[in-house]
């Protein structure tokens, strides 16, 4: 029965089932009864003390708002609230408690956005919603932002295909033709659900506004010439993206001309060529020729000066790696090193000793560092002479005396001529030459397999100065995440024991050569552990199930080696089933257990269905052996490799599939054995 109850005898149940809250959802609630008043009964029953009370055994938050409004005195201690009287003892009202929490539904987000937008169009602004519906400016723009999404997009958060998270991604810029674009290429796919994929996908078309070009050029001068700046309302630094590219590359390229010039004119030089990269290339240097010049010494006071600095960042390294340190300490320990290393660079940064003579030759770049501000390349170069044909044409009285830096000569002496060979013809001899060394190395099988194996994996560190010669190279492909790490993960810690299980001792020679020779001197089965490694660490990262960025050749590698990967992964609430729909963890457990199994969980709350999931599917649950052993077999379609149509050639596996592969001793059942074989096969 439905009556009207004063406010001041209405009180909280002790039998309330909702024990957690949301502050900031109960201000809300707050400021939408002040608004509109109360648009739900409360449910009650009778109170045995004081006489003529009730306890409100459903409705608890909105009770609190009504006597937080009354304690403000917006409400009146004899206010008429509407309420539902129930009876059946203590059992029945905690039912009732429960009932209404249980079954209540959330609004969709979609909803929302265009209730918002409704509103808006009614004559409403933004902050006066946020006020009526006790929320903030920020969260009003935001819907307003999501709902005009491109449809595809709208529809998929409407219907729950994509999750509130992913939308906001989308809505990172307003171009509603690129949102669309995304979506088609990835929104129903496995990254689909990775909002930071589709933030990047949605912003590769703009600029950051910590962009080098952007700081150097300034927000300022960027806005009055007409560009566009978009602010994501969904960051919490409510980062922005400079929407016109072009202008922001032209500004750019225009500021740095200017100073380009006026660093000629200041140091001297015959030209300095200004470049928005903040590194030098080969093409950068197409016609040039390097001009070998020797930096200013340190004096004594600056090499003590320099020691002192690097003591003192040696005295503060252990304070950054200690994991016991407050933040506070760690970041102070960080910029006081960085201050020195910067105090080094100034020291240690001299110019470089130039003849004028050379000086009015030669020239440089003026590069734009990651922080936005141009810096002088620290390298100069002259123009290389044309060829020899040519420059006798335009200059048949050339003088026989020339500054020869590439000889070793000191700069700006003069010396006697040598002819210039044309760089057609040493282009042509280099060839030639190439040609005679590689017919050599085809013709010993043994040699070549060692370089192959040495060049994929010289240096050991992925750097060196030093030319190898070969453009044969065997790199770690770049990852579609790339701050992403599994420390724990049995693959991984399989890998690291290989890595270091390795024979490093050739690696200790200084150059090339000898490093070379010294790799050649292992023995067979650590070189090919070397093989197995560098070939193992090119392998790029791809999904199964048909996903968009699958590989069907891993698929075959994969059957070849008799992978299984249930013994090298498990799904856990971190990895899948935190980050998946929950109709998706059900469908999971229906894969393992059948639509019983799963119906089981099927109300289950999300946070404590991942929870429950990944009990189960580690195998720690009382069930069926069944369902334990499939569970313990299950992994997701983009973990799964596929089975080929046909049967493959049978080749040993690459473990012992009792054993599982992380816990194997370092060394054992590397892959040697097979490297091995093929390396006396060569020789």
């Amino acid at each position: 029965m439905i009556r009207t109850i004063p406010l001041k005898k209405l009180l909280p149940s002790p039998r309330n089932v909702r024990r957690d809250t949301d502050e900031q959802a109960d201000l809300q609630l707050k400021a939408d009864i002040e608004a509109r008043g109360l648009l739900q009964n409360l449910v009650v029953a009778p109170a045995r003390k004081p006489r003529g009370s009730f306890t409100v055994e459903a409705g608890g938050r909105r009770l609190r708002a009504l006597k937080a409004l009354a304690d403000e005195g917006k409400l009146g201690p004899a206010h008429e609230v509407a309420c539902l009287v129930i009876g059946g003892g203590a059992a029945m009202t905690q039912e009732a408690s429960l009932a209404e929490n249980f079954q209540r539904l959330a609004m969709n987000p979609a909803d929302e956005c265009l209730a918002f937008g409704q509103l808006i169009e009614q004559g409403a602004d933004v902050e006066g919603i946020a006020r009526r519906f006790g929320l903030t400016v920020r969260f009003v723009e935001g819907r307003l932002r999501l709902s005009a999404l491109a449809p595809a997009v709208f529809e998929a958060l409407g219907a729950g295909e994509i999750t509130l998270d992913v939308a906001k991604a989308y809505a990172a810029t307003p171009d509603r033709e690129r949102q669309a674009w995304v979506f088609e290429q990835i929104g129903r796919g496995y990254s689909g659900a990775h909002p930071d994929s589709i933030r990047r996908m949605m912003t590769q078309a703009t600029a950051s506004a910590t962009d080098r070009r952007a700081r150097f050029v300034g927000e300022e001068a960027y806005v009055a010439a007409g560009g566009r700046i978009e602010r994501d309302l969904f960051s919490e630094d409510q980062a922005t993206r400079w929407l016109d590219v072009p202008l922001l590359e032209r500004l750019a390229a225009e500021k740095l001309d200017t100073l380009a010039a006026d660093a000629a004119a200041a140091n001297g030089l015959a030209w300095v060529r200004p470049t928005l990269d903040n590194w030098i290339g080969h093409g950068h240097l197409a016609g040039l020729h390097h001009v070998p010049v020797e930096a200013e010494p340190l004096s004594e006071q600056e090499e003590a000066r320099v020691e002192a600095l690097e003591a003192e960042i040696h005295a503060l390294a252990p304070t950054v790696d200690d994991e016991s340190v407050t933040d506070e300490d760690r970041e102070a320990a960080e910029a006081e090193i960085q201050s020195r290393n910067e105090a080094i660079r100034a020291i240690i940064d001299k110019p470089p000793l130039l003849e004028p003579e050379v000086r009015a030759a030669a020239g440089t770049f003026l590069l734009l560092g990651d922080n936005g501000q141009p810096r002088l390349h620290t390298s100069f170069y002259q123009e290389q002479a044309p060829d020899e044909d040519e420059e006798d044409e335009a200059d048949p009285g050339r003088s026989p005396a020339q500054v020869d830096l590439s000889a070793g000569g000191r700069p700006g002496a003069a010396i006697p001529a040598k002819p210039l060979l044309s760089q057609r013809l040493k282009e042509e001899l280099s060839m030639q030459r190439r040609d005679i060394l590689a017919a050599t190395v085809a013709a010993a099988p043994d040699l070549a397999l060692d370089l192959a194996i040495f060049l994929m994996v010289d240096p050991i560190d992925g750097y060196t100065s030093e030319r190898s010669g070969s453009s044969l190279f065997a790199r770690h492909p770049t990852d579609p995440v790339l701050d992403f790490r599994t420390p724990e993960a049995p693959a991984t810690i399989t890998l690291a024991r290989m890595s270091e299980a390795l024979d490093r001792s050739w690696a200790a020679y200084d150059t090339r050569a000898e490093r070379f020779d010294a790799f050649r001197a292992l023995g067979d089965e650590a070189r090919a552990a070397w093989l197995a490694h560098a070939v193992a660490r090119t392998l790029e990262a791809s999904l199964g199930g048909g996903e968009a960025g699958g590989c069907a050749f891993h698929d075959h590698l994969a059957q070849l080696l008799e992978i299984d990967v249930a013994q090298w992964w498990r799904p856990r609430g971190v990895t899948w089933f935190d980050r998946v729909p929950k109709a998706l963890a059900l469908e999971a457990l229906t894969d393992v257990g059948g639509p019983a199994f799963a119906a089981r969980y099927a109300k289950t709350k999300k946070a404590e269905l991942s929870e429950a999931c990944e009990r189960i599917f580690a195998g720690e649950f009382v069930g069926e052996v069944e369902v334990k052993q499939a569970a313990l077999a299950w992994v997701p379609e983009p973990m799964r490799f596929a089975v080929p149509s046909v049967e493959a050639a049978p080749v040993r596996p690459a473990h012992d599939l009792d054993t599982p592969p992380w816990e194997e001793e370092p060394g054992e059942e590397s892959g040697g054995s097979a490297g091995d074989e093929r390396i006396e096969e060569a020789a």
